[in-house]
């Protein structure tokens, strides 16, 4: 699922788009072979064909289940849905299948990109990030970050292009002799040169 892109600004583009790492659906998996495995041992244990051993029987599948649906299917919704946009203007998250919860954060904010991982998350390659902002919301914390570390110094690369880009359309066009204001001969280097041979 890509970010929309009629959903960026005039001019903007995304440099990065990437979901969580993949190792959060570790749990769900290991959750699932635990649950299917526990359910199926215990339905076994149960002998006859009674009206009482039926209903143990369903009483356990559901409630295998009701354990499938809270620890696997919930997290790996949760990982489809989520979704972690870095553009040439700002840092978009975006999570949720039906209720849906975001925020932007316009690069022209960022004060400080930090980054911080275990040792779990040093083999796969993961983290943490923490991005501050001069806004009223303060911080943006993005957790399981795939490549954290290379992407803390591609936001500090993104936010100096955007400081390069507002401050060139600020200053506008360069000064030239006919702009009000202007000196006469300013910035027309070659006409007041010397001549090349001094005199």
């Amino acid at each position: 699922m890509a970010y929309p892109a009629r959903l960026l600004g005039e001019g903007e583009h995304i440099e990065y788009e990437t979901r969580p790492h993949w190792r959060v659906l570790l749990l769900p998996l290991v959750a699932f072979l635990l649950t299917v495995g526990i359910a199926s041992y215990l339905i076994g244990k149960i002998h006859g064909d009674g009206g009482g051993q039926t209903f143990l029987r369903w009483a356990l599948f559901l409630l295998a289940m009701s354990a499938i649906s809270y620890w696997v299917i919930r997290p790996i919704i949760f990982w489809a849905t989520t979704l972690y946009v870095f553009t040439n203007r700002r840092i978009i998250t975006r999570t949720g299948l039906v209720a849906r919860k975001g925020r932007d954060m316009p690069l022209s904010r960022v004060n400080d990109v930090s980054f911080s991982h275990s040792i779990i998350e040093r083999i796969f390659n993961c983290g943490s990030l923490v991005v501050e902002s001069a806004g009223e919301r303060g911080q943006l914390h993005i957790e399981n970050v795939p490549n954290v570390e290379n992407l803390q110094r591609e936001i500090y690369r993104w936010h100096e292009e955007d400081d390069n880009r507002r401050r060139r359309e600020f200053d506008g066009p360069s000064a030239g002799p006919d702009r009000p204001g202007a000196v006469p001969g300013e910035g027309d280097g070659e006409r007041n040169a010397l001549p090349s041979d001094g005199t």
